[in-house]
């Protein structure tokens, strides 16, 4: 039988296997992912100097009265425009996607399609 640790102890080790090779700058920063079961969470971050540039999640106030439940697709797809608001409006446009080790599939799949409808290219 398969815990929750043991999920999430593979996702951590499939997260450090990709951010091997993909790396965030200031040009073209990283859009990092996470989800819990209640919320969903995104970030862009230069890993060059090591700062988060934007943020946005379903905690925001702009988005706790619009998203009820902050677990669901619908939510995720707000936190992807909203970050992506955020970002054309400090100058960028290029990011390079980082997944968190999660299949890229339901919330994350509708996120990263919600960023790219609203102008972020990755």
């Amino acid at each position: 039988m398969i815990t929750k640790g043991d999920k999430n102890k593979a996702r951590l080790k499939r997260h450090l296997r990709v951010r091997k090779k993909i790396n965030g700058t200031a040009a073209r920063p990283r859009l990092s992912v996470f989800r819990s079961s209640k919320h969903m969470y995104a970030q862009l971050i230069d890993d060059v100097s090591g700062v988060t540039i934007v943020s946005a999640s379903t905690q925001d106030k702009e988005l706790t009265e619009a998203v009820g439940n902050g677990g669901n697709i619908d939510a995720a797809s707000k936190v992807g425009e909203l970050i992506a608001k955020r970002a054309q409006a400090k100058g960028v446009t290029q990011v390079v996607f980082d997944r968190g080790g999660y299949l890229y599939h339901g919330r994350i799949q509708a996120l990263a399609t919600a960023a790219r409808e609203a102008g972020l290219e990755f």
